[in-house]
């Protein structure tokens, strides 16, 4: 437990970029650089965290966790990667403006392009890795020109699944190889238990919050965000604003002032729910309102993560559903390839000199297996510089 927290606390605290930049920080430090699992079993965790609602990178690190100490390193990854990017927007929520301002625009420009290096190096190992042939590389060309085409949680699902029927028909047994598949300390007996728990509190919570004070409406509302949203923060934020600002929970332009401050911390971006928590006009605020916040938005995760992880290794050990997960990989990969052009290569690279810093920094990470950690410090300074 103290391994994952220390691990994940690093990232906590240097991953800039958004969910698809975080899941290259992620390979890097627990396949490259770790060894917990491999490429493919990786790629089968991203994919299950692609299937599942609420903020998709956030609950791949609690795979992470989970696999290797069970609940209380589930637990720790969560803590270690979500609580620092939350402290910093509760301090944002009672006023702080370190983040205003060119200085900490340049740098947050500097850590977005860092992103892109990152980003560009997990689609290439993973590419490598997952697309050995010609049936799996029109796979990830095909998810990537339809997510490109087509952007939305929809058609990622609908990618994914089409990934894997085309995998169930066409990825013989032989072509599998060797492969260390997933693993899960909950047994299926109890993920369904969870299972069961998710649904209860979906269709159970509003009829008590309806009667409940404004904690408990609060935790419904975010519950709800994280368990029915598919799509990360970008398509969660409005759905919250929508159910918060009119209601009188929250002013718009103290929503919208946390949305900005949201995009430029490390970790998810569902923390943005913390800086909610404390910035209410009525109701629990502060500390608590944070506390309550935070809680309902990952709710779901805690129960869905350990609650669907040993059907999905169960599957992953059966020959047909394990041709079926590599062709989800493939379509993993042409969905981490579209993400990396857009919103990671669009929102950070806009000069000839962002380009340039993009494939250094990239030549950095690959050729001179320069630590992730560095690289993100240097581009921030970098991004002071740059015109």
């Amino acid at each position: 437990m103290a391994e994952v927290f220390r691990a994940f606390l690093k990232l906590g605290l240097t991953s800039f970029g958004g969910p698809v930049a975080h899941l290259g920080y992620f390979r890097e430090e627990f396949v490259r650089k770790r060894h917990w699992l491999d490429d493919r079993a990786y790629a089968d965790l991203v994919a299950m965290a692609q299937f599942l609602p609420g903020p998709a990178s956030s609950q791949v690190g609690m795979g992470l966790g989970l696999m290797r100490a069970g609940l209380p390193g589930m637990f720790a990854a969560w803590a270690a990667f979500t609580l620092p990017s939350a402290l910093i927007l509760v301090i944002v929520a009672y006023g702080a403006s370190a983040l205003q301002g060119p200085a900490a625009q340049g740098m947050t420009h500097g850590l977005m392009i860092a992103a892109v290096a990152v980003v560009a190096e997990a689609v290439l190992g993973m590419a490598r890795t997952l697309t050995p042939d010609w049936q799996r590389g029109l796979i990830a060309l095909f998810a990537a020109v339809i997510s490109l085409v087509m952007p939305s949680a929809l058609t990622q699902i609908g990618v994914l699944v089409a990934g894997g029927l085309v995998g169930l028909a066409f990825v013989k047994p032989g072509d599998l190889g060797e492969h260390v598949p997933l693993v899960s300390p909950i047994g299926r007996r109890w993920g369904a238990v969870l299972i069961v728990i998710f649904f209860a509190l979906l269709f159970l919570l509003p009829a008590f919050a309806a009667n409940g004070g404004a904690g408990l409406k609060l935790f419904e509302i975010f519950y709800r965000a994280g368990a029915l949203v598919f799509g990360g923060g970008h398509v969660v934020l409005p759905l919250l604003e929508a159910d918060l600002v009119p209601r009188g929970f929250i002013s718009r332009d103290a929503f919208l002032a946390g949305y900005g401050a949201a995009q430029a911390v490390p970790g998810p971006l569902f923390t943005f729910s913390a800086y909610v928590g404390a910035a209410l006009d009525q109701g629990p605020r502060g500390l608590a309102g944070a506390a309550i916040c935070l809680a309902g938005m990952f709710a779901s995760s805690f129960l869905l993560v350990p609650g669907v992880m040993p059907f999905w290794v169960r599957l992953s050990h059966l020959a047909g559903p394990r041709a079926a997960l590599m062709g989800v990989n493939a379509s993993v990969v042409g969905i981490l390839g579209a993400a990396l052009y857009t919103p990671v290569v669009t929102a950070a690279v806009h000069t000839a000199a962002d380009g340039l810093l993009a494939v250094a920094a990239w030549a950095f990470l690959s050729l001179a297996k320069v630590p992730a950690w560095a690289l993100v410090i240097a581009c921030g300074l970098a991004g002071l510089v740059i015109p």
